[in-house]
């Protein structure tokens, strides 16, 4: 199966003939996919006029290119992808062409010759970026240093365009994906924004061993020339060569780079005077000083960071975590701190459990202070002083945090970020810290935690929510509790889910595998004050015959369950190997005690479970409304072993296709760009 994805951004001049050239190029059967980035002209008119049946993707704003093709890949599950410009008119026979260069074995991209309306050929083939090539060119010219390969990255001999063959990469106007290379590769790095993103994607496939090839019997015609004209395009591709080799080969070989693309565009600025040199002028001022990454469109400000304080602890708690996925996804186009959970009391004997252990977990996060687990996101464990039942030790404790993340953040150039805020604790810490916005995300009733201090935990909470510029909640039931005081200021949004992640498979782990079926699970934390472990044992007891597999950390005994022997306590297991085990399910089970903290939660495990296409059997609470038809509601123990018992035997309430389709539109990166429009004031 073949999809067409050609992203559009204010093409209404150029679409309609690309859209037209499609079924004498081969199209016939394939999927053709316009993914819209915001384009306020006639852009999607001029489309359906050309091809009525065009799928449309609209991001609603100008996301970038690699986002673009991203958004068109995730619409089109199980095909090859061919990726156009709107401006490339495909030659009567490419697509078939294309295709038969794909069945090279070895091969996981296929480009065309690209020509001009004249039918020149372009130099679209391109080899690996060096430092040293980036000097050669700098210093004879890109076509005089592309005739010696280790001086020049263009490709220019006329024989490599005349006869098949590889290439490290080519110029991303037309390219075939196939779908074993896309699913080995993942997306296109959307910080890019333009330019470089076919590059780094290319590159980063052929370290995996899919071969670039190129054919010249397939032909497109690129109009091109925008980048040539456009100082910001220019300056925003200079730029974008130094970040593409910083993130490949790190930062002193970026430094390198970073020279020898100044030293080009320094020497062309000069040799072409004021008006001529205008574009390598504003490379200069895009290479120095450097930004980390591009904000967006050129001449857009730069965009403020993120600073989040968590509930969770990057370095010992579940990754799926809502913190640390929106934190992970706003990455991609923002600045990212993430400031482990400071905590809500100080654990003690007779009040917590596994005292000695907790304490030391955080012993251990905390002595790592400052890290950078991927590019741009960056997690930092200060040392608290959890002392919140008294106001002169809570005072020192926030003066404290706010100092080491007031250091942190000069040192990560964060001025005036948006704070995020999910531990009520943080609250004295960044009342008087500047900033661009505060937004609370309520993501739980943390004063219905129990071992809390309940008052002091209440006051926190009251706290931010009148003093946050916005507050988001994942329950509906919670935020109208709290409408009267939040008023406008309250936005529900939804967890996300992995989906990429979250895909069924059929290799399990070798200590799932070797559990006799049916299978009935649950994965993530074994927490005392959420998890029915009543249930769990009643459960136990009357399916002799079905395994209880269950997978996380526990916070309480669990000799109690262990003791019958088809309960299996795998303990905690890498999030990276999350799916694998919940592929292994029969039934997955969400057994929740009826409490305050329940009442008000939105498990994100509900739409991990869903991405698996497993079928659920929950306890009762609010949110579970918004999934009828999809998840079976027990209100009762009795109720809950006898649904468990008849999924067993019937089956879930829909295929296993459907429940994963059910979560397609729940991604984390299009929450996290509900959050960022609501936090940088654009919803």
């Amino acid at each position: 199966m073949l999809a067409i994805v050609i992203v559009t951004y204010f093409s209404e001049r150029v679409i309609g003939d690309c859209l037209r050239s499609l079924p004498r190029a081969g199209a016939g059967g394939a999927r053709v996919i316009v993914v819209d980035n915001g384009s306020a002209d006639a852009t999607l008119a001029r489309a359906r006029e050309a091809m009525p049946d065009v799928e449309v993707v609209a991001t609603g704003r100008n996301a970038g290119f690699a986002a673009g093709v991203n958004a068109g890949v995730a619409a089109a599950p199980g095909c090859d992808v061919l990726v156009l410009n709107p401006d490339v008119r495909l030659a009567p026979g490419a697509i078939a062409a294309l295709r038969a260069a794909l069945d090279v074995p070895g091969t996981g991209v296929a480009v065309p010759r690209l020509t001009g309306e004249d039918g020149t050929t372009h130099l679209s083939l391109r080899r690996r970026p060096t430092v040293l090539r980036a000097l050669g060119e700098a210093l004879l010219g890109g076509h005089r240093a592309g005739r010696h390969a280790p001086l020049g990255e263009l490709v220019v001999a006329p024989e490599s365009y005349a006869r098949p063959g590889t290439a490290a990469w080519a110029t991303g106007a037309a390219w075939l994906v196939s779908r074993r290379c896309l699913d080995a590769t993942g997306p296109l790095d959307e910080r890019y924004f333009l330019y470089s993103e076919e590059t780094e994607y290319l590159l980063r496939a052929g370290d995996l061993g899919f071969a670039v090839r190129y054919t010249p019997d397939a032909v497109a015609v690129h109009l091109g020339g925008e980048q040539e004209t456009s100082s910001g395009l220019w300056a925003l591709s200079a730029a974008n060569r130094v970040r593409l080799h910083r993130e490949r080969h790190g930062r002193a070989r970026a430094l390198a780079m970073r020279l020898a693309v100044t030293l080009n565009e320094a020497l062309r600025a000069a040799a072409r005077g004021r008006a001529g040199g205008a574009r390598h002028r504003a490379a200069l001022r895009a290479l120095w000083p450097p930004r980390r990454w591009p904000a967006g469109p050129p001449g857009t400000p730069e965009p403020p960071g993120y600073v989040c304080f968590s509930a969770q602890d990057w370095w010992y708690h579940n990754r799926a975590h809502s913190d640390f996925q929106l934190m992970r996804s706003i990455a991609a186009h923002r600045r990212v701190l993430v400031v482990n959970s400071i905590g809500m009391r100080m654990p003690t004997p007779g009040r917590s459990t596994q005292v000695a252990r907790r304490i030391l977990r955080k012993l251990g996060s905390v002595a790592r202070f400052l890290r950078e687990p991927q590019p741009g996101f960056h997690v930092m464990s200060p040392l608290p002083l959890p002392f919140y039942g008294s106001p002169l030790l809570r005072r020192a404790g926030a003066a404290l945090v706010r100092a080491q993340v007031r250091a942190v953040c000069l040192a990560l150039g964060l001025r005036r970020p948006v704070f995020v805020v999910t531990i009520p604790t943080a609250w004295d810490v960044v009342r008087p810290l500047a900033r661009r916005s505060l937004v609370f995300n309520r993501s739980d009733r943390h004063s219905a935690f129990p071992e809390s201090d309940r008052a002091t935990i209440e006051a926190l909470e009251r706290g931010l929510l009148r003093g946050a510029d916005r507050v988001v909640y994942v329950s509906r039931a919670l935020m109208e509790e709290e409408r009267p005081l939040i008023g406008g200021r309250a936005h529900f949004l939804d967890h996300g889910v992995d989906l990429e992640h979250f895909t069924r498979t059929s290799d399990l782990p070798a200590d799932l595998a070797a559990i006799p079926g049916p299978r009935v699970g649950f994965f993530g934390a074994l927490d005392d004050f959420v998890v029915d472990f009543d249930l769990l044992e009643q459960l136990a007891a009357a399916l002799p015959d079905v395994s209880l597999v269950l997978i996380g950390d526990a916070t309480a005994p669990m000799d109690r369950l262990t003791k019958y022997p088809n309960v299996h306590w795998l303990g905690f297991r890498p999030y990276e190997r999350i799916p694998a085990y919940g592929s292994g399910f029969d039934v997955a089970i969400m057994p929740w005690l009826d409490n305050p903290w329940i009442r008000h939660s939105n498990p994100i495990k509900l739409k991990e479970y869903l991405a698996l296409g497993l079928p659920v059997v929950s306890t009762d609470f609010a949110e579970l409304a918004a999934y009828t038809g999809r998840v079976i509601r027990a209100p009762s123990p009795a109720r809950f072993v006898e649904a468990v018992r008849v999924t067993l035997e019937t089956g879930g309430p829909r295929p296993a296709e459907e429940l994963r389709a059910s979560v397609l539109d729940a991604s984390w990166s299009s929450r996290a760009a509900e959050l960022m429009a609501l936090a940088e004031g654009e919803g």
